[in-house]
């Protein structure tokens, strides 16, 4: 049994599993290529690695996973919290007294430079988010987040109604512009459900547990990102609108022009937002985007 596991650690692992060593440590190292990216841990397994040292690679997630399913306790490289509350710091000095690799900056996380802050605290390494969010500021934060581009995966707990909102598919009744921004970005899954009665005191609502992963590139192809936003917030600002009503007054295009390019795509003139995919959204934001190219100066396309 080993005292320590580092997962796709490279020159960085092997140095740190040789200190390990000389301290009297029992280490083992895994490479990316070891075992195709599986490890069968055993439900069973007694005296489990103390720590659990994790690289930043993706196997190295998926491998996190597995061990803290089976028991393991885990040590993250580096750790930064951003803490609202500065009257909390006496009580976190204490709590991680020792703690080299944490660090708290007080402040709102709204005016952090997330990208610049990823960049020099976790330089080399696959930042990740795990938050408890404020339920009143979740739909800002997880904005910020998303928009900074750098975080690999962010898992939080959040109001359950809002996870659902986050994951909810085409033709459903939280589907909504929210989501559509997630899931453009992201792929949203929701884990768990946590109750009121696990907090003290308790809250009147359920909270759930959600994780998004980054895509590599959004799901469809659109020139005008912005458009795509608008035309969508637009559908469901007038929900019980069709789309040809919702989109005349935000897109300040024809009417008819709108259901020809609706047509277009294949759907009724008489669709409505909430029955669109995002694809089907994004084929009609290419379709708007030839029609602003054919009768729209282009100082007013750039609005």
């Amino acid at each position: 049994m080993y005292d320590i596991i580092i997962i796709g650690g490279g020159p960085a692992g092997l140095t740190a599993a040789t200190y390990a060593r000389r301290a009297g440590r029992s280490v083992l190292v895994i490479e990316k290529h070891a075992f195709g990216g599986q490890i069968t841990w055993s439900p069973k397994v007694e005296n489990f690695p103390s720590v659990l040292s994790i690289s930043g690679t993706e196997l190295g997630d998926r491998l996190l996973e597995q061990a803290m399913e089976h028991g393991a306790d885990v040590e993250l490289e580096e750790v930064v919290s951003v803490e609202l509350d500065k009257s909390l710091g006496p009580v976190l000095a204490e709590t991680l007294a020792g703690a080299d690799n944490v660090e708290i900056i007080y402040g709102d996380v709204l005016r952090q430079d997330l990208r610049a802050l990823a960049g020099e605290r976790f330089a080399g390494l696959r930042p990740v988010v795990c938050a408890n969010l404020p339920y009143n500021v979740t739909s800002p934060v997880l904005t910020e987040i998303i928009e900074s581009g750098v975080f690999d995966t962010v898992t939080v707990m959040i109001q359950r109604e809002v996870a659902r909102r986050i994951c909810a598919p085409a033709n459903t009744p939280d589907y909504g512009a929210f989501g559509i921004f997630v899931q453009w970005y992201t792929e949203p899954e929701l884990l768990f459900d946590v109750p009121p009665s696990c907090f003290i005191p308790q809250p009147k609502v359920t909270s759930s547990v959600i994780r998004l992963r980054r895509r590599s590139a959004p799901p469809a192809a659109v020139r005008d990102e912005k458009l795509l936003f608008r035309i969508v917030r637009a559908a469901f600002n007038q929900r019980r609108k069709t789309l040809v009503n919702a989109l005349s007054s935000s897109t300040g295009l024809d009417k008819a022009e709108l259901e020809r390019a609706i047509t277009g795509c294949g759907f009724d003139a008489r669709v409505r937002g909430e029955a669109l995919d995002i694809a089907g959204f994004a084929a009609i934001c290419e379709k708007i985007s030839d029609l602003y190219t054919m009768f729209t100066p282009a100082a007013k396309r750039q609005e």
